[in-house]
């Protein structure tokens, strides 16, 4: 099979499409002949060096796939050869053929065309599990999600549009704000333009669901309401910040960072089930509907990511193996 790799960490040429042997399910597997194939900022972290693989997974990139089954491995009983899925993965998404624990794959949602589904598993997944297992979002409640027009916060402005609370967003463009408006958010900041904390400044923030990190701190706890919740996924504006307490203490709010890749098989399967169970109805009603920007097939993965690296997208960058 034809799979994509990273033998030496560098920029986009450092990716590299090579030939592997097809991949045998194991015990509690699945194999998915991959249709289509998620491009994720983790994968371009990877590339560059800095984030390693969870222990066990393999070298090939990937967090997320859609395709049909091909084969099962032993003790599988939910799903037959055939069958349209969608999976998330710890890697191997960049190639014709990935084994998956069975745990990990999901009927493809009802209403989306398979290609499209490929980007479908690491948003929903992250934003379910971050936003309400976590972060508790209910209806009424305001979330403030930055980088809307990323994959992840066009899933989450639906989501929670669908559950009922109200969006507020930042983004980098005129193009993405009017996107996201589409989307649902009633509240959009260009970040580039205007401070968020002064547009929300009279706005209580229940949930902010975070990709920036230390460079964003202090102005996320500022935004929160009482009993507010600051839920961090990213951190793309550095790692290290100071944390005012009073701040803290004052709105009796909560702090919490999250990762979804190195998380055990039997974490990860409760995602996936609790993600089915919920967004997989909002997805056949029309609520919800992966926005993809672009897909590329596998030799143009170089392209992909530089579409990814230039934050020029919208939504989802699909590969198409």
């Amino acid at each position: 099979m034809r799979a994509v790799v990273v033998n030496e960490p560098g920029g986009v040429d450092a990716l590299e499409v090579v030939d592997r042997p097809d991949p045998e399910p194991g015990s509690g597997e699945v194999l998915i002949r991959v249709r289509a194939a998620g491009v994720n900022r983790p994968d371009l972290l990877q590339r560059q060096g800095l984030y390693s693989p969870p222990p066990g997974a393999g070298d090939i990139l990937g967090l997320e796939c859609s395709g049909e089954i091909a084969a099962l491995g032993a003790d599988v009983t939910d799903f037959t050869v055939g069958d349209p899925v969608c999976a998330l993965l710890g890697s191997g998404g960049y190639a014709e053929l990935v084994a998956v624990p069975a745990g990990h794959v999901a009927p493809a949602p009802d209403g989306i065309d398979l290609v499209d589904a490929g980007g479908v598993m690491e948003t929903t997944c992250t934003v379910w599990s971050n936003v309400v297992m976590v972060g508790r979002l209910s209806a009424g409640e305001r979330l403030l999600v930055h980088g809307g027009g990323s994959g992840i916060g066009t899933t989450a402005i639906q989501i929670a549009t669908a559950l009922g609370a109200r969006v507020a967003t930042t983004v980098g463009s005129t193009e993405k704000a009017d996107a996201c408006r589409e989307l649902g958010a009633d509240i959009v900041v260009n970040y580039r333009e205007q401070d968020f904390v002064e547009v929300l400044d009279d706005v209580p923030v229940d949930v902010v669901l975070d990709i920036i990190g230390a460079k964003y701190l202090a102005s996320n706890l500022a935004v929160l309401g009482l009993d507010g919740r600051l839920v961090i996924i990213g951190m793309q504006g550095g790692i290290k910040a100071e944390l005012d307490l009073t701040s803290l203490m004052s709105r009796r709010a909560t702090v919490t960072g999250t990762l979804l890749r190195p998380r055990s098989i039997e974490s990860k399967a409760e995602v996936v089930a609790q993600t089915v169970e919920h967004v997989w109805p909002m997805i056949a009603a029309g609520q919800v509907r992966p926005i993809v920007h672009a897909t590329f097939p596998l030799e143009d993965v170089a392209q992909a990511h530089q579409v990814l690296e230039d934050s020029s997208h919208i939504g989802k960058v699909l590969l198409t193996p």
